[in-house]
């Protein structure tokens, strides 16, 4: 059996997939990630992927490409050229996959599966209904088990990637914290002033600090590190990312693809989370956490990617001194 998954979104959307795609490449043959190319980093870390297929949907992402007949009859023909014989469309819980549905219909996939409210006409051969309130990742194992990808035995359903065994080259020897500023959208992210105080904490109390961000965001890791930190802005493939974060002792980072990037390597995670996406589906899956953040502000469940609230609330009531008390507790529990 040749199997296709489509999980169209960011980074973290795709590393939520990764149970999921390992109860269909149990079964399967041969497994292909149709995936944006955002998400494509990731689909090449996970494990059971054979192919990642990319493509830049009309109807996912804050900037999504105008709508192209010859570049979607492409991706017909590449979606047939897979000759898969079932896909499963993942989709957050506001998404539709019907549209990713009709074109996997057109390309002749004879069995699709997804979540899915509205009705799907001939699009869907699974209809399912997601439980309320569940975790991303275990919604898109919760879809897989219908279609006929139950979890493997033995596999405990967390997050999972391919990376290097270690990070010495870039880290240097000894225990570190990672301090991850960034996140895709503004409502998202704990100030850099506050990021900066954290970091003059932790290190004040005698953690050594790495801090992380992408090659977009040197500028912003070169202040928060402020001299004391390790400033690895822009130095990390998300291979050697993943590495890095395995070495940690702990990460502080906000809702954003590299915490659930340090979840699929087993690091303790201190999220940073604005409420703007419910934390019961968005947060830290399957490793210890301390959430910091005011769940019920304003801004709750807003999906906002500009604070609609002044002053940033939800974040900024946490402090720098919070931060150290929950790096120290994850630390403390560590085995």
């Amino acid at each position: 059996m040749r199997a296709l998954v489509v999980r169209l979104d960011s980074f973290g959307d795709v590393l939520l997939a990764g149970p999921a795609v390992r109860a269909v490449a149990h079964r399967a043959e041969r497994v292909a990630l149709l995936c944006g190319p955002r998400g494509a980093p990731a689909a090449r870390l996970l494990p059971g992927v054979d192919e990642v297929l990319v493509w830049e949907a009309p109807w996912v992402g804050f900037t999504p490409p105008p709508v192209d007949r010859g570049d979607i009859d492409r991706l017909v023909t590449r979606l047939a050229a897979a000759r898969a014989d079932t896909a499963l469309v993942l989709t957050s819980f506001h998404q539709s996959p019907l549209p990713a549905a009709l074109l996997l219909r057109m390309a002749g996939v004879p069995r699709i599966a997804a979540d899915s409210v509205d009705a799907p006409g001939s699009l869907l051969d699974v209809r399912h209904r997601r439980a309320p309130r569940v975790h991303e990742a275990e919604a898109a194992l919760d879809l897989a088990g219908a279609a006929g990808f139950p979890r493997p035995p033995g596999d405990d359903g967390r997050l999972r990637v391919r990376h290097p065994p270690g990070a010495a080259e870039l880290t240097g020897p000894g225990p570190y914290v990672v301090v991850h500023p960034g996140a895709s959208v503004a409502a998202r992210r704990w100030s850099a002033e506050r990021c900066a105080q954290a970091v003059r904490v932790l290190t004040g109390a005698g953690h050594r600090v790495v801090v992380t961000g992408g090659p977009d965001e040197r500028e912003l890791t070169g202040f928060v590190a402020g001299g004391r930190g390790l400033d690895l802005g822009g130095r990390t493939a998300p291979p050697q990312l993943a590495a890095v974060l395995a070495g940690a002792g702990a990460v502080v980072a906000g809702n954003t693809g590299p915490a659930h990037l340090a979840a699929a390597v087993g690091t303790p995670i201190v999220s940073l989370f604005s409420p703007v996406v419910p934390a019961e589906r968005w947060g830290p899956y399957g490793v210890p956490h301390v959430l910091l953040g005011d769940q019920v502000a304003p801004c709750a469940d807003s999906r906002a990617r500009e604070c609609p609230v002044p002053g940033h609330p939800c974040l900024n009531g946490v402090t720098a001194e919070d931060v150290l008390a929950a790096v120290e507790k994850l630390l403390e529990g560590a085995p």
